[in-house]
């Protein structure tokens, strides 16, 4: 994974009230949650994710979706890229597409916590 992209994970991190500092099997990571289904997301210290947790995108880039920390969160890949298949392509004519965007923009708002109160390494 690319440093700007640890970066970025990080980010998310820092903005994620789910995500806290913790041991696990001797090392120290960030453990969350997925936006979708809350299944528990471990990432190292510097980034670099440890399950299979991705970057999503809550509005589509396709569909004007932008990198700002608020349309991100972390999925697990198995809900991001599920996400992409069923409801990307067809995000601006699908009424359900439509709704999961709101129900994760929500999640994303009771989520969000200020960056400094909890700032990664």
């Amino acid at each position: 994974m690319s440093a700007s992209k640890r970066r970025r994970v990080l980010d998310i991190i820092a903005t994620d009230s789910t995500f806290e500092r913790t041991d696990f099997r001797g090392h120290e990571v960030w453990l969350g949650k997925c936006l979708h289904c809350n299944a528990h997301l471990m990432v190292d210290l510097n980034g670099d994710p440890i399950s299979r947790a991705t970057i999503e995108h809550i509005i589509p880039r396709t569909h004007g979706g932008t990198d700002a920390l608020e349309n991100l969160g972390l999925a697990c890949a198995r809900c991001n890229q599920g996400k992409g298949s069923r409801h990307d392509p067809r995000y601006l004519k699908d009424a359900r597409a439509q709704q999961l965007v709101t129900r994760l923009q929500e999640r994303r708002r009771e989520r969000w916590r200020d960056p400094d109160a909890s700032e990664p390494d």
